[in-house]
């Protein structure tokens, strides 16, 4: 029974750690809560094929699979601090404090750290501390007065008074009638620590929430000018409209998301603030909101895709883009290109929660539609999507081109600054490789012999696709037919018409892009620069 009950109260002292946490962090900011500060240091410091292994199987949940194993772990370690306290209980007491240590250390090492963030944690460590040593205090078995038990066990003075005598790091109870405790002081104080915990926590959240709510209100308002270059209307037969192919425009609900943040940035674009400098920037530009919403504004088509992308993944997206060119940006802080004799050869952004991201000079000033979007499919940005700014570059896959959240624009070298992917093994250059992949029919299918339409997405940003191809079960390529091309810098549709007989084929596709070049069949990882292979898929023709 004090076993149990004692791991009960480790819990309960986890709960309050992580609930007064919450409420300073309401004080700090959201994302300095110990469970976002471990598990960003999680992230900044997993291998990029354990990443990689984890976007690929859990998708955009792979966030909440974090977290919930930080949580069972701590739930773990809680329980076994909290048995532990029964005979040590001041070294059971301070070892959560060692929970709030790696919580603030976490903190205060992230990119975006401030000394300020280790708050919370130092303040929930030293809460769930004291909470522990109390409830161990409650399971301490005395002996009564007279030698005897009462009977609720709890007939001593020390019983009722809570003092456990305590002098060392043990209890000094080994054999001294084991099962008199203060079971019923133990009760009131564990269910008094659990409530005043949980209720802290509420409030916490709720004055966080209070903040994204100021952010929400800032969008609400936002109306979006007409741009200055409309894009031209979406060509008739882009979207070839069949079942089980991706749409030719992606809803911002069904639009991938893969980043580092457990916690999503809720900016307020009222007092959100851009800034442009560094090497080679004459005229250093600091910009508001409102500030791009008055500049010309472009809307175009563009497809992004993620450099975690595996062959025939899911992680590539078209969208219409509204933002302000950056060349035009950098050419107005007086930033030259290297090619024209520029001292930068790279562009870092900044988001509000510390990532970097490095792209070259040349490609954002090289004449392609490069811009700092503030708006996705007719409506500002959402915030999973990067709310109030991001940087969107045509052809360049996203961890070198495509930060969300952003702050600032630095102007730099190569040489002198490593991004925050480049220093987990990723190349500093990644344009976006010619890929294809089939929709329909899905892996493991079963359709039925006869005509069977094999359909899909082929894309090479920025330079187009000019030709892609089918085959079954290894035999002669079939070319396939293309829907309308958009432009070079959004993905095509393709269909082919299989004339399916019974039994178990391999269906496998590869594109061709306009400067001539087909997909190699070797098949690649992500690592470093892009996956590259043709995708295939098995299916059981009835």
């Amino acid at each position: 029974m004090r076993g149990a009950l004692a791991a009960l109260g480790g819990l309960i002292a986890g709960l309050a750690a992580l609930c007064v946490a919450e409420l300073v962090s309401a004080a700090v900011r959201p994302e300095a809560g110990p469970v976002t500060a471990v598990g960003g240091a999680v992230i900044d410091r997993t291998p990029a094929p354990v990443k990689d292994f984890a976007v690929r199987n859990f998708g955009n949940d792979d966030k909440l699979v974090l977290q919930l194993g930080i949580l069972a772990l701590l739930a773990l370690f809680a329980m076994a601090v909290g048995v532990a306290s029964l005979r040590y209980r001041k070294v059971g007491s301070a070892a959560v404090l060692v929970f709030g240590a790696i919580g603030a250390l976490a903190a205060v090492e992230r990119p975006d750290g401030r000394v300020s963030d280790a708050l919370p944690s130092i303040v929930g460590g030293l809460v769930a501390g004291g909470v522990l040593y109390l409830l161990a205090g409650r399971l301490v078995s005395r002996p009564s007065p007279d030698g005897d038990p009462g009977t609720d066990g709890t007939s001593t003075r020390a019983a009722e008074t809570g003092d456990t005598g305590d002098t060392g790091d043990t209890d000094g109870s080994a054999g001294a009638n084991p099962g008199t405790f203060d079971r019923r002081g133990f009760v009131i104080a564990a269910t008094a620590a659990a409530a005043a915990s949980a209720g802290a926590g509420l409030v916490g959240r709720r004055l966080n929430a209070s903040g994204a709510a100021e952010a929400a209100a800032s969008r609400r308002t936002i109306v979006l000018p007409a741009p200055s270059s409309p894009a031209p209307p979406i060509p008739a037969g882009s979207d070839l409209k069949l079942r089980g192919l991706s749409s030719f425009t992606t809803s911002n609900k069904d639009f991938y998301r893969v980043d580092t943040a457990l916690v999503v940035p809720r900016v307020d674009a009222d007092s959100w603030r851009l800034r442009i400098h560094g090497k080679g920037v004459p005229r250093p530009l600091t910009l508001s909101f409102r500030d791009l919403l008055r500049r010309r504004l472009i809307e175009r088509d563009i497809t992004l895709t993620c450099v975690s992308n595996e062959v025939g993944g899911p992680y590539v997206g078209n969208a219409r883009w509204i933002g302000v060119p950056l060349a035009d940006l950098l050419r107005e802080a007086g930033v030259k290109p290297p090619s024209k004799g520029g001292p930068a050869d790279q562009l870092v952004s900044r988001s509000v929660d510390g990532m970097t991201i490095g792209t070259p000079v040349d490609a954002v000033m090289d004449g392609r539609d490069a811009m700092l979007a503030v708006g996705m499919n007719g409506e500002p940005l959402p915030f999973d999507h990067g709310f109030p700014v991001r940087m969107v570059v045509p052809g360049l896959y996203g961890y070198v081109s495509a930060c969300k959240w952003l702050e600032d624009l630095e102007l730099t070298t190569f040489a002198d600054y490593d991004a925050y992917w480049v220093k987990r093994s990723w190349s500093r250059e990644a344009p976006i490789k010619t890929q294809s992949r089939i929709d329909t029919p899905r892996p493991f299918a079963s359709p039925k012999a006869g005509r069977v339409p094999v359909a899909g997405v082929a894309w090479a940003q920025h330079r187009g696709i000019e030709r892609v191809e089918v085959r079954v079960d290894g035999g002669d390529w079939n070319p396939a037919k293309l829907a309308a091309q958009d432009t070079e810098d959004t993905w095509r549709q393709w269909m082919w018409e299989w004339p399916a007989t019974s039994g178990s084929h391999t269906l496998e596709v590869r594109a061709t892009d306009r400067d001539g070049d087909t997909q190699t069949d070797k098949r690649v990882g992500t690592v470093p620069d892009g996956a590259t292979g043709w995708h295939s898929v098995v299916v059981a023709v009835d």
